[in-house]
C-alpha cells in the first residue's frame, strides 16, 4: 500500500498528544502512530500514557513530505509514473494556458510512453524550458509575434 503523506498542519505546536488523539487527529490507527514513533517521532517519556509534543508531530510530517522531493531542472519535468524528473521525448513539449499567467507544459516520457506535466509561469517558461522545443497555442505565438514586431519597429524608428 501506498505511504500517505498527512497534512503536518493539523497538529497544533503548544499542545501535547497521547497516541490515541494524534490517532485521532489523522484519522489513522493507533498501530500506525506507534511506527511512527518507532520510525523516529520523539516522544516525551517511555512510560503510559505516551505523549506527542505537537511541536514535533509537525516537524516529524513535514519532513517526511521533504524528503523524497525531487526538483526539476530546467528542461526537466517529472514523470509521476517513473517518480524521476526526465527530459520529454524529443525534446517536445506543448504549452497549454490555464490562465492569464499560468499554463501547464505537457509531454510525453521517454521511458514509459505517459504524459508529463509541469505547471509554469508564462513569464518563466524560457528559464523553465531549457533545450526544449515547445509548442505554442496559436493565441500565445500571434500576442508573442506582435510583440516582437512592435519592438523591432520601435528599435527601427530611434
Amino acid at each position: 500500500m501506498k505511504k500517505r503523506l498527512h497534512n503536518p498542519n493539523l497538529a497544533k505546536i503548544h499542545r501535547n498528544y497521547t497516541v490515541e488523539e494524534a490517532a485521532g487527529l489523522y484519522d489513522v490507527f493507533k498501530g500506525t502512530v506507534r511506527a511512527w514513533i518507532k520510525a523516529g517521532l520523539p516522544v516525551l517519556n517511555d512510560k503510559r500514557p505516551m505523549l506527542i509534543l505537537g511541536s514535533d508531530l509537525v516537524a516529524f510530517h513535514q519532513a517526511r513530505r521533504t524528503k523524497n522531493k525531487q526538483k526539476c531542472k530546467p528542461g526537466e519535468m517529472y514523470c509521476v509514473c517513473c517518480r524521476a524528473p526526465r527530459k520529454p521525448a524529443g525534446n517536445m513539449a506543448e504549452y497549454q494556458i490555464i490562465t492569464e499567467k499560468i499554463g501547464n507544459l505537457v509531454a510525453i516520457c521517454p521511458e514509459c510512453d505517459k504524459i508529463m506535466n509541469r505547471r509554469v509561469n508564462f513569464s518563466k517558461l524560457a528559464h523553465v524550458c531549457g533545450e526544449i522545443d515547445i509548442t505554442l497555442p496559436q493565441v500565445v505565438q500571434h500576442i508573442i509575434d506582435n510583440h516582437q514586431s512592435s519592438v523591432n519597429s520601435d528599435l527601427k524608428q530611434e
